[in-house]
């Protein structure tokens, strides 16, 4: 990866605090020092409209709120800042039906654990490299799911496109 990421704003949402720390390393270690660390989604929540991060990095499983409704509230709440807002889920749950929950939650990169350096650097470098335009239809608001678009279909469920 080529890019100058010191000027990313970072929040990383995780109730495990060795996560939390790996996280923050890994990150400093390409040069990204702008980053806030919460336990939950409720002090994400208030994090999120205070820092403004250009990136959530958020774990699935961390009660009372798990990942998934975080990142549901992020695209969907009235009060979000910023609905466009890239999103890594991370997850040891790498089912299938999993996968494709997440995808339709609005996530916008899946890493399942454990994670490694070249996996976290992968999806943000897929965030940066492949800015997916979000779709909106009557149940979902997010990033285009699918990762290759079919320029041939023009059916009834075309997705309409919108930019961040």
């Amino acid at each position: 990866m080529g890019y100058n990421l010191g000027q990313l704003k970072v929040l990383v949402v995780d109730d495990n605090e060795q996560m939390r720390d790996l996280l923050k390393t890994l990150l400093e270690v390409v040069g990204i020092t702008r980053i806030r660390l919460a336990a939950d989604a409720r002090i994400g929540w208030e994090m999120l409209k205070n820092f403004n991060p250009d990136l959530l990095i958020t774990d699935w499983n961390m009660p009372p709120t798990n990942g998934i409704d975080f990142v549901k509230r992020v695209r969907s709440d009235k009060e979000s800042p910023n609905p466009y807002l890239p999103v890594i889920l991370l997850t040891a749950y790498t089912e299938r039906y999993r996968v494709e929950e997440a995808r339709d939650a609005g996530v916008s990169e899946f890493l399942a654990k454990p994670i490694s350096a070249k996996s976290l650097f992968d999806r943000i470098n897929a965030i940066v490299e492949d800015r997916r335009s979000f779709v909106v239809t009557p149940t979902y608001f997010g990033p285009d799911r699918r990762r290759a678009a079919d320029p041939e279909y023009v059916g009834p469920e075309r997705r309409t496109r919108v930019e961040p």
